[in-house]
């Protein structure tokens, strides 16, 4: 049992640190109030590598394991919770064609995803159909070589962007087995889009309603075997829950790494705020909770790359853990700030509006403690 990252993990990490830095943190405020989905900086991290983090080298991926890909993230989101989390979307997404698609949808779409030409989105969720994944009424019925889709998606990170939508749509009777997984492209004839949300944060990505109507997809666009879709989707969120709660301890860190600095600065009563033994306490709470919910990410994240029997559990676990710690420090991080927290001049509040969907998506936490209890008492 080794917790020291290996030479080849820390290099990965200085990379994702210098970029987020350099190419994501000066920008970041801007791409939150202006709503900037930022492409171009998108398609740098990808020439880094970080837009096929986990995909197979002969399609143009990187072919790093869960636990680089954890590093990585956290990273990142220190530099843009945000577009952070869009790119581990993306990645979840070129993932599932790499992992079950065909050699042919293989080296049809993952080349151009891998460098970021294309964008990905992930496509479960339904207006109806939200925890209750398994219940999702987007058909695809099967017309010779086509399928053609009816039905409407939501929350969609990339929505209206995305040049590739990874759809889960039932092709058979109600339950999980009757759910495929298809690949729709951008541009095909009854593929639309509702209006952009408005969202309190993760405002550098787009999000909208993917609409079907009468909209027919070839059959080769179909992700593995028909009726494995919902099994490809989950599998798909183990390692999404990985990474958005590595976003969640990266923004905590951004938030608590400044909160330090400012408390060595800032006085009241003539005293630095640091010399406060209360506010000395938080401090060394943000810091122990943080290291725990990192290190329980990591341990899952192993667990997922060597498909443990136990992943799924430990994925639930540790993004339960991290995105719930994350968001208390951040908000901890903000009171101590005071007043000054509050104010959009400074960075934490945005980290605090976009650390706070990561409780809900991938899975709420409500759900993580339902996966846990399940496997735990057998039911």
């Amino acid at each position: 049992m080794d917790f020291e990252l290996s030479e080849e993990q820390r290099a990965f990490q200085d990379t994702a640190r210098d970029f987020a830095v350099t190419e994501m943190m000066p920008q970041a405020r801007q791409w939150d109030e202006d709503e900037i989905f930022p492409v171009e900086t998108l398609r740098k991290a990808a020439a880094l590598g970080f837009g096929g983090i986990y995909v197979k080298e002969d399609v143009g991926g990187s072919a790093l394991d869960r636990l680089d890909a954890a590093v990585i993230f956290e990273e990142l989101a220190q530099g843009c919770t945000s577009t952070a989390a869009y790119i581990s979307i993306h990645n979840m997404a070129a993932w599932m064609i790499d992992q079950f698609g065909s050699d042919e949808l293989r080296r049809r779409f993952l080349p151009k995803l891998c460098t970021m030409e294309h964008f990905a989105s992930y496509c479960l969720t339904e207006p109806g159909a939200g925890s209750d994944a398994a219940s999702l009424t987007t058909k695809a019925r099967r017309d010779g070589d086509h399928y053609v889709l009816d039905g409407a998606k939501a929350f969609i990170s990339g929505g209206g962007r995305s040049d590739l939508y990874v759809v889960m749509a039932r092709t058979g009777d109600a339950g999980p087995r009757g759910i495929s997984c298809i690949v729709v492209e951008n541009g095909t004839p009854g593929l639309s889009f509702g209006a952009q949300e408005k969202k309190l944060g993760w405002k550098s990505q787009p999000t909208a309603m993917v609409l079907f109507e009468n909209c027919r997809v070839p059959v080769s666009n179909r992700i593995g075997e028909e009726g494995h879709g919902f099994r490809i989707a989950m599998a798909g969120l183990d390692g999404g829950r990985l990474n958005i709660g590595a976003c969640s301890i990266g923004g905590a860190q951004f938030c608590l790494d400044r909160t330090i600095d400012y408390m060595k600065e800032r006085k009241q009563f003539g005293t630095r705020l640091s010399e406060f033994q209360a506010l000395q306490f938080r401090v060394a709470d943000y810091a122990t909770e943080l290291e725990a919910a990192r290190l329980m990410l990591h341990r899952a994240a192993v667990a997922v790359g060597n498909k443990d029997g136990n992943a799924t559990r430990l994925a639930a676990m540790a993004k339960r853990i991290a995105t719930d710690t994350g968001f208390e420090v951040v908000n901890g991080c903000l009171q101590l700030h005071g007043g000054y927290g509050y104010l959009r001049d400074h960075p934490i509040e945005r980290v605090l509006r976009d650390v706070r969907v990561h409780q809900i998506l991938e899975g709420t936490n409500e759900v993580m403690r339902l996966i846990i209890s399940r496997q735990m008492l057998g039911n």
